[in-house]
């Protein structure tokens, strides 16, 4: 949220969970064009148009379809929506970038924490749900709610999906 601030008039951040919003407040400076909302998404969003929309690893947590409509409803034209998302691994090739992922995050996290004896950040305290639709699932559903999503397979058992608005 505060790397967007400096790119944008207003950023709004918005989650369920009223400690991590407090956390976030906390970590941003008062002068920063942020506002953060407690609310339950889809339907608690605040109202658009906004230039992007972006969530990351949220999306298997909410009812796919429902929220894909409710981004696409929120975005002004030309706007950009870009998710981060997690997939339930379902062929090959996704349980074959999942074993190449397994190494790759345990170095990952070893850089990352080396030397670390603080207690973990809030933020990697969140409630996990294992995703329930497949990638070929969330391209199709994606594909026609979103016409034109760019969607692509990532490591770490994730997918990207970019969509830009008509223009009108």
């Amino acid at each position: 949220m505060r790397l967007l601030a400096g790119r944008g008039e207003v950023v709004h951040g918005v989650d369920s969970d009223a400690e991590i919003l407090e956390r976030a407040r906390e970590a941003t400076e008062s002068s920063a064009a942020v506002r953060y909302t407690l609310a339950e998404a889809p339907h608690g969003l605040p109202a658009g148009p906004h230039d992007v929309i972006t969530c990351v690893a949220v999306l298997h947590h909410l009812p796919f379809a429902e929220t894909l409509a409710r981004f696409r409803r929120g975005l002004a034209p030309g706007g950009t929506l870009v998710v981060v998302g997690c997939a339930r691994a379902a062929s090959r090739g996704d349980h074959a970038l999942g074993l190449l992922a397994v190494p790759l995050n345990m170095a990952a996290g070893w850089l990352k924490n080396r030397g670390r004896t603080a207690a973990r950040p809030v933020s990697m305290t969140a409630p996990v749900r294992e995703p329930e639709m497949t990638f070929a699932e969330i391209v199709s559903e994606a594909r026609r709610l979103l016409p034109g999503a760019r969607l692509r397979r990532r490591l770490f058992w994730r997918y990207t999906l970019v969509w830009r608005a008509p223009s009108r």
